[in-house]
């Protein structure tokens, strides 16, 4: 064990030893900072707990001097938090503050009116506390409700719950008043459908609330949930609605024609003159109760002949009855001695015999019943008119030399060609089918060629053509001028440095001829024993042309090499 601590604090040694001194400063100072966290965590840990006089802050500088200096006054020592609120040491000093306080009127102003309700040290609760409780906690549910609203910043809510009286007469209704906050970018104050929402959540949250008793009020003193004389602007709404179906529609239907013919003749060639849908606005349930007859083998699907069988219904019961009687009837008769009720014209019938027989066949049969409800789409179309204009193909005339053909004003020709009337049906069975034609519905669709008016569009292809063109002429121009110039330039040069070696070969070839002259004179002179002066340049030259044959027989490699750049160098 000891080894190993050994071990141990020598490789703290020789890691502190290898750190520099900045490593060492920022250690010690992570050690410090640690040391100094425990040390002021255990200090306030130790310190007693604190209680609250108002559990509210106080911002106004002069409330809070005036609270100061009343405490002050009766020797309450109380001490101030960075949040703003003024601490005591236990509840029972600050229930005296709080007092002292409330006597002197020095109250923040946003401290809450039922703190001095709840906040109070009681051994019971009256009914009277147990409603003010209630209703504080409806008021601060339903604000913390409506702030959760994405549309609304802040809410203020009061509620009037009065108290039950006897008779339902005397009894004052439960009224509720709520100041919203708008988001900034909010549309709450004029969207009628989250007005609504809000109303309804404040009715159904608090018991015996109607509606008729909220008022909703925006920041500016507007109110919100008013809506005496909305019927207009729900009507206009709803035809807005509408307009918007219809223009959706009428979009999706485009797209759709666009889309079968704009593959066949692009989408320059076609064009929707107008496109109307008849929508008929109207929501419909149907309820039919439908009767079949009853499947007793089914089909098999695996054979090429029908083994259904069906019957119309089956006998659920059977009553089979037979009555018959003979002889005379029993005709009820008054007390003794006195005429029955028998009518006079039944009394002449009396002690007669008859017969009767009666056979009663009830059958009770079973059938197939199914009920369907329906409930059809809030709108269906009732006509569509579409009307579609093709145009034809235009393509440009060339001559025998395959180019355009260019009119006097400098413009293209152009040849006509107009859509075939097998293919103008064609499209109109497609068109049809995209739309969903109906002929029982009474609808109409018309597919027509006319040739476009693309006078405009030619002449900015035209144009566009002409400057190409010349564009490629002047490219091609500078090109052979810049290629002109860079030949003669090229044959300057060559010339005049052909002109040149000459004249140096001329020059080389004179100065060859004054050295040999000068040289046989030399020799010449030597040779008849006469002392010829030479001036100090003819020295140096000929002493300059020793030396060089002398570098020549010592070095030919680099005299030759020498030569070589010298020539290269000239050409």
């Amino acid at each position: 064990m000891i080894d190993w601590l050994k071990k141990f604090f020598g490789k703290l040694k020789d890691l502190w030893l290898g750190w520099s001194l900045m490593k060492k400063l920022v250690f010690i100072g992570i050690i410090v900072v640690i040391v100094g966290a425990f040390v002021l965590l255990g200090f306030l840990s130790s310190q007693p707990p604190q209680a609250v006089i108002f559990n509210t802050t106080v911002t106004d500088e002069l409330l809070t001097a005036q609270i100061s200096a009343a405490l002050d006054a009766e020797n309450i020592a109380y001490t101030k938090g960075a949040d703003g609120r003024f601490y005591v040491k236990d509840d029972f000093t600050a229930r005296q503050a709080r007092t002292l306080l409330v006597r002197e009127d020095l109250l923040p102003g946003q401290l809450d009116p039922w703190n001095f309700f709840t906040n109070m040290d009681r051994w019971t609760l009256t009914d009277f506390d147990r409603d003010v409780n209630l209703q504080r906690a409806l008021t601060n549910n339903l604000e913390q409700h409506i702030s959760a609203l994405s549309d609304v910043d802040t809410a203020k809510v009061t509620l009037v719950m009065p108290e039950t009286q006897l008779f339902a007469q005397d009894q004052n209704p439960v009224t509720a008043s709520v100041i919203i906050y708008p988001r900034p970018g909010s549309d709450i104050t004029e969207n009628k459908g989250k007005v609504e929402g809000i109303v309804k959540l404040i009715q159904f949250a608090v018991e015996g609330l109607v509606a008729e008793n909220i008022t909703i009020v925006d920041h500016k003193g507007t109110v919100l949930n008013d809506f005496s004389g909305m019927e207009d602007v729900d009507r206009l709404n709803l035809t807005n609605r509408m307009l918007r179906q219809k223009r959706a529609l009428e979009a999706q239907y485009t797209a759709a024609v666009l889309a079968s013919l704009g593959n066949v003749f692009t989408p320059s060639r076609v064009n929707i003159v107008n496109l109307d849908i008849d929508l008929e606005f109207i929501k419909k349930s149907i309820e039919t109760q439908e009767f079949y007859p009853i499947t007793m083998k089914e089909d098999n699907p695996n054979t090429p002949y029908s083994e259904l069988e069906v019957v119309p219904s089956i006998i659920r019961s059977r009553e089979n009855s037979s009555e018959s009687f003979e002889g005379t009837g029993f005709n009820p008769e008054g007390p003794p001695g006195q005429e029955g009720q028998t009518p006079p014209a039944y009394q002449d019938l009396t002690n007669l015999v008859g017969q009767y027989e009666s056979d009663r066949n009830i059958e009770n049969n079973e059938i197939n019943q199914r009920s369907i409800s329906e409930e059809k789409s809030p709108y269906e179309i009732k006509r569509i008119s579409l009307g579609i204009v093709l145009d034809g193909v235009w393509s440009l005339k060339y001559d025998e030399n395959n180019k355009p053909v260019v009119g006097p004003e400098g413009r293209r020709e152009r040849t006509y060609t107009p859509v075939d009337e097998t293919v103008l049906r064609e499209a109109q069975a497609v068109v049809e089918s995209a739309v969903g034609f109906s002929k029982a519905r009474g609808d109409v669709v018309t597919v027509k060629n006319i040739s476009f008016d693309r006078i405009e569009q030619f002449r900015i292809e035209d144009t566009e053509w002409m400057r190409k063109q010349q564009n490629q002429k002047i490219i091609l121009w500078t090109a052979v001028g810049l290629a002109s110039i860079i030949f003669i330039f090229v044959l300057v040069r060559g010339i005049s440095k052909q002109l040149e070696r000459r004249r140096r070969e001329q020059e080389e070839l004179l100065a060859r001829q004054h050295q040999a002259m000068r040289e046989q004179a030399l020799r010449e002179a030597e040779e008849e024993g006469m002392e010829i002066g030479l001036s100090v340049e003819e020295r140096a030259r000929m002493d300059l042309q020793d030396n060089a044959k002398n570098l020549a027989r010592e070095y030919p490699d680099d005299v030759a090499h020498l030569i070589q750049t010298w020539l290269a160098m000239e050409n």
